[in-house]
């Protein structure tokens, strides 16, 4: 007896083929929208990050043979200059801001073989100005720290040169949420003629931000202290959010003793 085949065949309609298609389609899709969740989060993170794409300088001031005010202590200017610039640096990266600074250890920007001080330093403000004209940067902070005869002044302030309408903005942000933060001065920001670096800064909007008095004992030993070196960059962070988000504030060239020692460049 022959084996019997049994057969099925089962009919379908183009249409309903077309349905079926396009049911494996959406499930494929599904399965890779899923495994590519990951870097689709990322890739949305990115562009949404209110720094992204700008280019922001950094200045620690001094550096190398120049060591800038040294309080009574025995603290150096320029590496407590540096401290809070590469914290400020990190607050800006994580906001997706691109990051370019003068310095990144103790050394200066001076010709190599120059060994007579003024002249190194002339040449150091020159190549910095370059470096950072060079790297077309859309905003540039200076950290500084002033230092009188007096102990007796204390506090922050922030200067800008009155070339660029922005700079009277954004040294005023960053005031007030240095005011804000710190609780350390009522003073406002204030026009400064005196720094080559931002006289140099023509078409890039810039600020210097004296972050305090190391010939202040209380203030030098607040300076030397990493949280306090945290606040203070996280103060001029919050101001240069401010200012990239189009805040606007009034011109102020208000000064006072603060404004008067803002020599110790």
């Amino acid at each position: 007896m022959r084996g019997v085949r049994k057969r099925f065949v089962i009919w379908i309609t183009y249409r309903g083929a077309v349905r079926i298609s396009l049911g494996v389609v959406a499930v494929m899709l599904t399965v890779i929208l899923l495994t590519q969740k990951v870097p689709a989060s990322r890739t949305w993170t990115y562009w949404t990050l209110p720094l992204s794409g700008k280019i922001i300088a950094i200045d620690a001031g001094h550096g190398g043979v120049d060591g800038g005010a040294v309080s009574k202590q025995g603290m150096v200017e320029k590496d407590l200059n540096l401290a809070i610039a590469l914290q400020l640096r990190d607050y800006l990266q994580q906001a997706g801001a691109i990051v370019v600074m003068t310095r990144e250890g103790d050394y200066d920007l001076a010709d190599e073989g120059t060994s007579k001080i003024s002249k190194r330093k002339t040449q150091d403000l020159v190549n910095r100005v370059k470096f950072i004209k060079d790297k077309n940067a859309s905003l540039l902070l200076s950290i500084h720290m002033n230092s009188i005869p007096s102990p007796r002044w204390s506090g922050a302030q922030t200067f800008f040169y009155p070339n660029l309408p922005e700079n009277a903005v954004l040294a005023s942000l960053i005031q007030d949420e240095i005011r804000r933060n710190l609780a350390n001065t009522d003073r406002v920001a204030a026009t400064v003629n005196t720094v080559y670096l931002l006289k140099a800064m023509d078409e890039v909007p810039s600020a210097l931000v004296e972050v305090g008095f190391l010939s202040n004992p209380g203030e030098a030993a607040r300076l030397a202290d990493a949280e306090y070196q945290k606040k203070v960059a996280a103060s001029i962070y919050q101001g240069i959010l401010r200012f990239t988000a189009g805040e606007k504030w009034g011109t102020s060239t208000g000064a006072d003793a603060g404004a008067d020692a803002a020599g110790s460049e």
